[in-house]
């Protein structure tokens, strides 16, 4: 854990005991046993037993609940490109903040080695929260601008060739923003409620910094909103291309069958088998017909020009 000292302002890392009066202590728990829990936070802190289970099975929403003298943050880490995300449950008292995880986080890593660089960092419980909050709100923007790089991708794909097969990545990358959304919409209700009301441990000119990453992660929902919508627009341009395109192949089809039924009526005509044909007894009556056959192709030729169907 790493212990912060108000007298000397200085972060330490030490082994895990119960914090004193005097120190900020920041406790994290990676991957921890539900006897690592418990003996944390009820025979260290005396949490709450509900606190303690929560702490265990972390499978919650985001949502903030208060108690007499700690409150519990459930908030969600993005782990990786392929938009998995990760439960972190916080629990904050007067002088201490515990995080757990089941898996491990490289932010949580940097943030570590950024308390023991920088001096006056964990002064206050808050301070801590904020910082972790404002990290994982950070890694959204990342991952929003990744999103966007994504649908630029498909967009291209799609004007280059209307056929390709993207309606997969399409349905999957829009089911994962849509869970991202619903984590995002709740965490952004927890950060209102830290920022508009009287949120202890932490420092009264604080709730500016929350009120920060509260403007963030509004803009992540509209991104997330506005993306939704460029999901539901490619699929439909791609409808659209393709039925063009469809449109414009049977558009050459029916001029070509239009060009050749007219030649099909003459060759079906000189070949009646009747005796009394007179171009059939012409010296140049094969000739004859081939200077009918291309008069009437040029003819329709034309015909569809002066109509602009061609």
């Amino acid at each position: 854990m790493l212990v912060y000292e108000a007298s000397e302002r200085q972060t330490t890392e030490q082994s895990l005991r119960a914090p004193r009066g005097d120190e900020i202590v920041w406790i994290h728990l990676e991957q921890p046993q539900p006897s690592e829990v418990e003996h944390v936070l009820g025979e260290l802190l005396h949490c709450h037993p509900l606190v303690i289970e929560d702490c265990i099975k972390l499978s919650q929403r985001p949502k903030m609940d208060r108690y007499t003298d700690h409150i519990f943050l459930t908030f969600f880490a993005v782990t990786d490109q392929q938009l998995h995300t990760a439960e972190i449950a916080i629990v904050i008292g007067k002088n201490y903040m515990v995080s757990i995880c089941k898996e491990q986080l490289d932010m949580l890593d940097d943030l570590k080695n950024h308390f023991l660089q920088v001096e006056g960092s964990m002064s206050t419980p808050g301070s801590i929260l904020y910082r972790l909050l404002d990290r994982c709100v950070d890694d959204y923007t990342q991952i929003i601008n990744l999103v966007e790089d994504r649908l630029d991708r498909l967009e291209r794909a799609i004007f280059h060739n209307p056929y390709l097969q993207v309606s997969r990545e399409v349905f999957t990358l829009k089911r994962t923003l849509h869970h991202l959304r619903r984590i995002i919409v709740e965490e952004k209700t927890v950060l209102g409620t830290i920022s508009h009301q009287s949120f202890p441990y932490m420092s009264m000119e604080a709730d500016v910094y929350f009120i920060d990453i509260y403007d963030h992660i509004s803009r992540v929902v509209d991104s997330i909103d506005m993306f939704r919508e460029s999901l539901f627009g490619l699929l439909e341009l791609q409808m659209g291309m393709k039925s063009d395109r469809m449109n414009e192949i049977m558009k050459t089809l029916t001029i070509i069958s239009c060009i050749f039924l007219p030649l099909t009526f003459i060759v079906g005509l000189y070949g009646m088998n009747f005796d009394r044909m007179p171009e059939l007894h012409w010296d140049w009556g094969y000739l004859y017909v081939w200077l009918v056959l291309i008069a009437t192709s040029i003819g329709m030729w034309l015909i569809f020009k002066w109509k602009r169907w061609l």
